[in-house]
Protein backbone atom coordinates (compact mmCIF):
# COMPACT_ATOMS: atom_id res chain seq x y z
CA UNK A 1 0.00 0.00 0.00
CA UNK A 2 1.16 3.36 -1.09
CA UNK A 3 1.45 5.93 1.78
CA UNK A 4 0.82 9.81 0.89
CA UNK A 5 1.31 12.48 3.41
CA UNK A 6 -1.02 15.29 2.68
CA UNK A 7 0.23 18.10 4.32
CA UNK A 8 -0.20 22.58 4.08
CA UNK A 9 0.07 26.12 6.23
CA UNK A 10 -3.06 27.14 7.87
CA UNK A 11 -5.82 28.57 5.37
CA UNK A 12 -4.41 26.71 2.17
CA UNK A 13 -7.08 24.50 1.30
CA UNK A 14 -5.78 20.89 3.18
CA UNK A 15 -9.12 19.64 4.67
CA UNK A 16 -11.22 20.55 1.44
CA UNK A 17 -7.91 18.29 -0.46
CA UNK A 18 -8.44 15.84 1.44
CA UNK A 19 -12.18 15.16 0.74
CA UNK A 20 -11.42 15.06 -2.63
CA UNK A 21 -8.72 12.36 -2.14
CA UNK A 22 -11.85 10.86 0.08
CA UNK A 23 -14.21 11.09 -3.23
CA UNK A 24 -11.70 9.35 -5.34
CA UNK A 25 -12.03 6.60 -2.79
CA UNK A 26 -8.73 7.01 -0.90
CA UNK A 27 -8.84 6.20 3.09
CA UNK A 28 -7.82 9.44 4.43
CA UNK A 29 -6.39 9.73 8.13
CA UNK A 30 -7.03 13.00 9.68
CA UNK A 31 -5.12 13.57 12.70
CA UNK A 32 -6.77 16.75 13.70
CA UNK A 33 -9.81 14.84 13.55
CA UNK A 34 -8.46 11.96 15.98
CA UNK A 35 -7.27 14.91 18.17
CA UNK A 36 -10.67 16.42 18.46
CA UNK A 37 -11.97 12.85 19.52
CA UNK A 38 -9.44 12.07 21.83
CA UNK A 39 -10.00 15.57 23.68
CA UNK A 40 -13.74 14.84 23.96
CA UNK A 41 -12.84 11.22 25.78
CA UNK A 42 -9.44 8.77 26.13
CA UNK A 43 -7.14 12.18 26.62
CA UNK A 44 -9.38 14.01 28.52
CA UNK A 45 -8.16 13.08 32.31
CA UNK A 46 -4.54 12.93 31.73
CA UNK A 47 -5.05 16.75 30.00
CA UNK A 48 -6.81 17.49 33.30
CA UNK A 49 -4.50 16.63 35.42
CA UNK A 50 -1.94 17.90 33.52
CA UNK A 51 -3.69 21.51 32.75
CA UNK A 52 -6.12 21.35 35.62
CA UNK A 53 -9.33 23.94 34.88
CA UNK A 54 -8.58 22.99 31.30
CA UNK A 55 -11.81 20.60 31.01
CA UNK A 56 -15.35 21.15 31.25
CA UNK A 57 -17.75 18.37 31.19
CA UNK A 58 -15.16 15.86 30.88
CA UNK A 59 -13.94 17.18 27.65
CA UNK A 60 -11.15 19.52 26.75
CA UNK A 61 -11.98 22.99 26.51
CA UNK A 62 -9.61 23.94 23.54
CA UNK A 63 -9.90 27.70 24.23
CA UNK A 64 -8.70 27.71 27.70
CA UNK A 65 -5.99 24.74 26.81
CA UNK A 66 -4.59 26.89 24.01
CA UNK A 67 -4.19 29.48 26.23
CA UNK A 68 -2.10 27.50 28.99
CA UNK A 69 0.20 25.73 25.57
CA UNK A 70 0.24 28.09 22.44
CA UNK A 71 2.81 30.54 23.95
CA UNK A 72 4.49 27.97 26.53
CA UNK A 73 7.34 25.76 24.73
CA UNK A 74 7.71 23.84 27.80
CA UNK A 75 3.26 23.62 28.15
CA UNK A 76 2.98 22.23 24.77
CA UNK A 77 5.63 19.77 24.91
CA UNK A 78 4.04 18.12 28.52
CA UNK A 79 0.01 18.27 26.38
CA UNK A 80 2.23 16.43 22.79
CA UNK A 81 3.58 14.19 25.03
CA UNK A 82 0.06 12.59 26.22
CA UNK A 83 -1.67 13.35 22.64
CA UNK A 84 1.15 12.13 20.09
CA UNK A 85 1.20 8.61 21.92
CA UNK A 86 -2.82 7.94 21.54
CA UNK A 87 -2.79 9.85 17.85
CA UNK A 88 0.07 7.50 16.63
CA UNK A 89 -1.92 4.49 17.99
CA UNK A 90 -4.66 5.39 16.23
CA UNK A 91 -2.79 6.09 13.16
CA UNK A 92 -1.33 2.39 13.24
CA UNK A 93 -4.85 0.78 13.56
CA UNK A 94 -6.10 2.74 10.31
CA UNK A 95 -3.01 1.85 8.25
CA UNK A 96 -3.61 -1.77 9.40
CA UNK A 97 -7.38 -1.16 8.19
CA UNK A 98 -6.60 0.51 4.85
CA UNK A 99 -4.31 -2.53 4.41
CA UNK A 100 -6.51 -4.86 5.64
CA UNK A 101 -9.40 -3.52 3.02
CA UNK A 102 -6.75 -3.57 -0.32
CA UNK A 103 -6.94 0.05 -0.19
CA UNK A 104 -3.41 0.82 -3.13
CA UNK A 105 -3.14 4.09 -1.14
CA UNK A 106 -3.84 5.73 1.93
CA UNK A 107 -3.97 9.34 3.11
CA UNK A 108 -1.97 10.59 5.71
CA UNK A 109 -3.84 14.22 6.57
CA UNK A 110 -1.22 15.46 8.41
CA UNK A 111 -1.01 19.57 9.69
CA UNK A 112 2.43 19.52 11.16
CA UNK A 113 3.83 16.85 8.94
CA UNK A 114 7.41 18.22 8.30
CA UNK A 115 7.49 19.68 11.95
CA UNK A 116 7.15 16.48 13.67
CA UNK A 117 9.35 14.53 10.86
CA UNK A 118 6.10 12.55 9.86
CA UNK A 119 7.45 12.24 6.48
CA UNK A 120 9.79 9.36 7.15
CA UNK A 121 6.63 7.49 7.35
CA UNK A 122 5.05 8.19 4.02
CA UNK A 123 6.31 7.47 0.55
CA UNK A 124 5.50 11.23 -0.91
CA UNK A 125 4.29 13.68 0.42
CA UNK A 126 1.53 16.42 -1.23
CA UNK A 127 1.51 19.89 0.16
CA UNK A 128 -1.40 22.48 -0.49
CA UNK A 129 -0.67 25.91 -1.26
CA UNK A 130 -2.27 28.82 -2.22
CA UNK A 131 -1.34 32.52 -2.74
CA UNK A 132 -0.52 33.74 0.70
CA UNK A 133 -3.36 36.67 1.13
CA UNK A 134 -5.88 34.13 0.06
CA UNK A 135 -4.59 32.28 3.08
CA UNK A 136 -4.94 34.83 4.87
CA UNK A 137 -8.27 36.24 3.98
CA UNK A 138 -9.54 32.39 4.76
CA UNK A 139 -7.46 32.42 8.22
CA UNK A 140 -9.53 35.47 9.05
CA UNK A 141 -12.87 33.27 7.90
CA UNK A 142 -12.03 31.62 11.31
CA UNK A 143 -14.01 32.07 14.61
CA UNK A 144 -12.04 33.91 17.33
CA UNK A 145 -8.72 34.10 14.71
CA UNK A 146 -6.75 37.71 15.66
CA UNK A 147 -3.26 38.78 14.57
CA UNK A 148 -1.96 37.11 17.24
CA UNK A 149 -3.54 33.90 17.60
CA UNK A 150 -2.32 33.59 13.81
CA UNK A 151 1.33 34.81 14.56
CA UNK A 152 1.04 32.13 17.11
CA UNK A 153 0.39 29.05 14.92
CA UNK A 154 2.46 30.18 12.32
CA UNK A 155 5.85 30.30 13.70
CA UNK A 156 5.25 26.23 14.76
CA UNK A 157 5.07 26.02 10.99
CA UNK A 158 6.98 25.50 8.57
CA UNK A 159 6.93 28.61 5.72
CA UNK A 160 5.14 27.63 2.91
CA UNK A 161 7.90 28.12 0.37
CA UNK A 162 9.96 25.43 1.98
CA UNK A 163 7.38 22.83 2.40
CA UNK A 164 6.59 23.15 -1.44
CA UNK A 165 10.18 22.61 -2.41
CA UNK A 166 10.40 19.34 -0.43
CA UNK A 167 7.09 17.99 -2.14
CA UNK A 168 6.62 15.68 -3.58
CA UNK A 169 3.25 16.88 -5.59
CA UNK A 170 1.75 20.29 -4.86
CA UNK A 171 -2.31 21.04 -5.16
CA UNK A 172 -2.28 24.74 -5.56
CA UNK A 173 -5.77 25.13 -3.91
CA UNK A 174 -5.71 28.91 -5.26
CA UNK A 175 -7.77 28.17 -8.50
CA UNK A 176 -10.98 26.65 -7.21
CA UNK A 177 -12.47 23.61 -6.36
CA UNK A 178 -12.52 21.53 -9.85
CA UNK A 179 -8.66 22.59 -10.14
CA UNK A 180 -8.02 21.11 -7.20
CA UNK A 181 -9.93 18.02 -7.61
CA UNK A 182 -8.20 17.91 -11.05
CA UNK A 183 -4.81 17.71 -9.25
CA UNK A 184 -5.96 15.07 -7.02
CA UNK A 185 -7.11 13.11 -9.61
CA UNK A 186 -3.36 13.40 -11.15
CA UNK A 187 -1.77 12.52 -8.43
CA UNK A 188 -3.62 9.37 -7.99
CA UNK A 189 -2.55 8.49 -11.69
CA UNK A 190 1.36 9.09 -10.98
CA UNK A 191 1.16 7.47 -7.31
CA UNK A 192 -0.66 4.36 -9.60
CA UNK A 193 2.92 3.79 -10.95
CA UNK A 194 5.19 4.45 -8.31
CA UNK A 195 7.00 1.70 -6.16
CA UNK A 196 6.51 2.47 -2.25
CA UNK A 197 9.41 3.68 -0.81
CA UNK A 198 9.33 2.75 2.65
CA UNK A 199 11.25 -0.65 3.12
Amino acid sequence: MFILGLTGSLGMGKSTTAKFFAEEGVPVHDADAVVHRLYEGEAAAAIEAAFPGSTRGGKVDRAKLGERVLSDPAALKRLEAIVHPLVAAARERFLAEAARSGAPVAVLDIPLLYETGGEARCDAVVVVTAPAEMQRARVFERPGMSEEKLAALTAKQLPDAEKRARADFIVDSGHGFEAARRQVREILAQVAKMPPKRN
